[in-house]
């Protein structure tokens, strides 16, 4: 899935620093850890994929921002048809991962709990490792893929996609 449409959209006007905390690293890292759920898990990988780079997209304060995951639910209803395309019911599964992935626990549906776990195995990033009993997946539970994942999160790593792909040059 081409997300360079998208990423442009996004970055025309983001107010955060696009290398800080819930900038274009993380969104990468939150992608390549969907990716790799939605492997074993089944979920939607568009919906995966596009949850990635908008979920964080509507920040307006770096730590305590609660209403930053329906902004950015509401952002890509103004996009859809523009920057990505999407069917109805996919779309609902994303603004309902974008609206609640900061404080709801889990859904019923198995792509929304990609999405959550794909941004919560990124934590690391601030500090906090990702602990089981508040991942949805059996996948995401695994030491295995927390171990892999939180160590990405933890040295901040920037992955190629970023570069290679979206063309972001985040090395200053």
């Amino acid at each position: 899935m081409d997300l360079r449409p998208l990423l442009k959209a996004i970055l025309s006007d983001e107010t955060l620093p696009v290398d800080g905390d819930h900038g274009v690293a993380h969104w990468a890292r939150v992608l390549e850890n969907g990716l790799r759920l939605a492997e074993e898990t089944g979920a939607n990988v568009r919906v995966v994929s596009l949850f990635a780079v908008l979920h964080d997209s509507r920040r307006i304060y770096g730590n305590h921002d609660p209403e930053h995951g329906p902004r950015a639910a509401r952002f890509a209803a103004t996009i859809r048809g523009r920057h990505f395309e999407l069917p109805d019911h996919e779309f609902r599964l994303l603004v309902r991962a974008c609206e609640g992935h900061t404080h709801e626990l889990t859904h019923l549906d198995i792509t929304i709990q990609t999405c959550w776990d794909s941004d919560r195995l990124d934590l690391g990033r601030v500090g906090i490792g990702p602990h089981p009993s508040r991942l949805c997946t059996e996948v995401a539970k695994r030491p295995d893929m927390i171990k892999w994942a939180d160590g990405r999160a933890s040295l901040g790593v920037v992955p190629k996609v970023v570069m290679e792909e979206w063309g972001i040059d985040l090395s200053g």
